[in-house]
């Protein structure tokens, strides 16, 4: 019976599904406001950072102190990706119509300017994926947060391209597959995401030298 035992790998398993289940819930109810989804992803990421590294605790006191004391840069940072996505996207769906319905060199306009507009995309999703983790671990202006999410993003291409993935994926299985998967949704994927990105925003991360102190 040493596969169900509390210290077993096994069980250490189920424990970190089930808490991103509860993270997940919790994520969910802050961010039906929309307004402080922000707020309520950076809590999330403070939560399973710290659980990425085996620091257990209580999940719901740690959740909620990190959305308060994250409250207004998550708020504020999540507001101008938010206005930047919806233009973004208007900007797409109105340049993708204008090319279907253009022919020779117009076309090729449109063609090219659509093509910006899916670099700036791709760089958009690049900052959301990294900056409400980089809120949850360090601190910073909100110009230097977005700024270095995209560096760190792009730097380290292949932890970006799983993190891509584990949402990709589980967007697939919850739409086309297993709906009833929602009830883990954002926060396994962000507990899956958290053992990449731990390490990476740990070398990222400037410690100060206790020597370097006056």
């Amino acid at each position: 019976m040493r596969l169900f035992s509390y210290d077993s790998a096994f069980s250490q398993v189920v424990l970190r599904v089930a808490s991103s289940c509860y993270l997940n819930l919790l994520w969910l109810i802050c961010s039906i406001p929309v307004f402080t989804a922000g707020a309520a992803t950076a809590a999330l990421y403070s939560v399973t950072l710290k659980l990425a590294e085996d620091d257990t605790g209580h999940l719901t006191e740690r959740f909620f102190r990190a959305f308060r004391d994250n409250f207004r840069q998550a708020t504020a940072l999540w507001l101008i990706l938010l206005t930047v996505g919806v233009v973004l996207a208007f900007d797409g769906y109105t340049v993708y119509h204008l090319r279907a319905a253009s022919t020779g060199g117009v076309a090729v306009f449109w063609t090219l300017l659509l093509a910006l507009i899916i670099a700036a995309a791709v760089a958009y999703a690049i900052v959301l994926s990294y900056v409400f983790p980089l809120v949850a671990s360090v601190e910073n202006t909100n110009r230097a947060m977005l700024i270095n999410a995209l560096m760190i993003g792009t730097h380290y291409l292949f932890c970006t391209l799983v993190i891509f993935a584990i949402h990709f994926a589980m967007f697939f299985v919850v739409v086309r597959l297993f709906t009833p998967m929602i009830i883990f949704g954002e926060g396994l994927c962000a507990l899956l995401s958290s053992h990449l990105l731990r390490p990476v925003i740990a070398a990222c991360a400037y410690v100060p030298d206790k020597s370097e102190a006056p």
